[in-house]
């Protein structure tokens, strides 16, 4: 019997119980090409309002390689360190309020040594994010929701469990790289491990200038993804009143390929997967959830990565740092909860084709000429698509691929949701992935049943266009 197109993924509540044996700072392994006492530029892209957190994943390894484990990482971490020595800094503040990277003495990454008298196995289903597994990722004793000032840019958590296994939980400074940035980073670490030699392919390329402002600053378009809206909905009152449950699907490919053949208005090439299961997401969220007035206008936005729209000149090959430009597609309530599907799917189209180099350029400008100095949440749905990141390829570090990789809780950002890659434990990919997609995103328990259900169907309206 054949699985189900949408299928809701269950994980159990836990407590795991940790012991940490060792915190102590990664240095550079030789030689850095900075002084101490050198500060970095960060670019506008790096420095925008959504790129000051830390993005916490976690990697879980079945193995058996207890004794390797901890030095063997420690030492390709500060091998890494030398080519990528950026993350060795601190982000601090400029007088205007801008970041910068400053290369201290005896900074370095953290790497944090510990141990659960758990096995992996008692954690339950390991392809199905957990937020119980929040203490496999080190935070700080009172550490501040989005503090990166002062912070390591580079925290690592090894975690042993007694049946042989262990987990990386890992936190990168979003400041420093993107997601396609971040899994070059990995990938030379893991690399680095496996071979016990330093591996850097490509060369990682800083060049944080290519990005720097037009003199005088040039802003050509509006930006509403970064405007601040007058919430007079009912979306931020629910969702900050009530608790959020972090809920997850498996979305089948047959599902996708459904959702986006609904989607095609006649121009069957410009409408992607990613504009039609986007689109679905959000006229379901935004019916589960009720929101009133109906002529309240909701944003979805989204990163579109910009690498290949820059032309004149190209980025470097092995530059890690932010290309992301955030799409913004708007819509009022009664439009997304009576209109069409594919007039939805439409928006989120010309929001990703909308994103060009001078969309790229005028965000820059943007930024210097009206820094944000705070998110907006205001009648917003982010969706995060990292379907295309090389998460389980790039973190080999030795002991094959990691049965889960990628993110752990999202219920601190109840308004965000997540396309991630279906796991696959076998290289070969015999018993992995069908090009199914896992979609993690919090809803108020009120609405869980009723998404569930949305997420489930398609328009019967558009159902029956697509038949005549």
């Amino acid at each position: 019997m054949a699985p189900p197109w949408v299928q809701e993924l269950h994980f159990p509540h836990l407590n795991i119980p940790i012991t940490v044996d060792r915190i102590a700072p990664v240095l550079p392994a030789g030689p850095i090409p900075a002084s101490p006492g050198q500060t970095l530029y960060l670019s506008n892209i790096d420095d925008m309002i959504g790129s000051r957190v830390f993005t916490p994943t976690i990697y879980f390894y079945p193995s058996n390689h207890h004794k390797q484990v901890m030095q063997t990482l420690r030492s390709a971490l500060s091998s890494v360190l030398v080519p990528y020595y950026p993350f060795s800094g601190r982000l601090r503040e400029t007088q205007n309020g801008k970041l910068e990277v400053f290369l201290g003495p005896e900074q370095g990454a953290l790497m944090v040594e510990a141990h659960s008298d758990m096995a992996l196995a008692e954690l339950g289903d390991l392809a199905v994010p957990n937020p119980a597994w929040t203490p496999l990722v080190f935070r700080f004793p009172n550490e501040e929701p989005y503090k990166v000032l002062d912070m390591p840019l580079v925290i690592a958590q090894v975690t042993l469990f007694r049946c042989g296994g262990f987990s990386i939980g890992l936190r990168l400074c979003h400041c420093l790289c993107d997601g396609l940035g971040a899994m070059q980073f990995i990938n030379s670490w893991a690399k680095t491990a496996k071979t016990g030699e330093l591996v850097t392919n490509p060369e990682p390329c800083w060049d944080r200038e290519f990005f720097k402002p037009r003199n005088p600053p040039l802003v050509k378009f509006p930006h509403i993804e970064f405007k601040k809206v007058n919430d007079g909905s009912s979306l931020t009152t629910t969702i900050s009143g009530a608790k959020a449950i972090q809920k997850c699907y498996r979305v089948s490919h047959g599902f996708q390929a459904q959702l986006k053949a609904l989607a095609q208005t006649g121009e069957a090439s410009l409408c992607s997967t990613f504009d039609a299961m986007a689109a679905h997401i959000w006229r379901s969220w935004v019916k589960a959830l009720d929101v009133r007035p109906m002529d309240y206008e909701l944003r979805l936005t989204f990163s579109v990565n910009a690498r290949p729209k820059l032309k004149n000149p190209p980025l470097k090959e092995g530059f890690y740092g932010n290309v992301v430009c955030v799409a913004c597609a708007t819509s009022t309530v009664s439009e997304l909860v009576e209109g069409s599907f594919s007039e939805t799917a439409r928006l989120v189209g010309e929001a990703r084709r909308g994103i060009s180099e001078e969309y790229l350029r005028s965000t820059v400008d943007y930024v210097e000429v009206d820094r944000p100095r705070r998110l907006e949440f205001g009648g917003k749905l982010t969706i995060t698509q990292w379907t295309r990141f090389s998460l389980y390829e790039s973190a080999d570090f030795g002991w094959g691929r990691p049965v889960y990789a990628g993110p752990i809780d999202l219920t601190p950002t109840p308004q965000v949701c997540v396309f991630l890659p279906e796991g696959e434990a076998d290289p070969g990919g015999s018993s992995g992935s069908d090009g199914a997609m896992i979609v993690c995103i919090c809803l108020p328990e009120y609405a869980t049943d009723k998404f569930n259900e949305l997420l489930n169907m398609t328009d019967s309206r558009e159902n029956e266009n697509v038949n005549n």
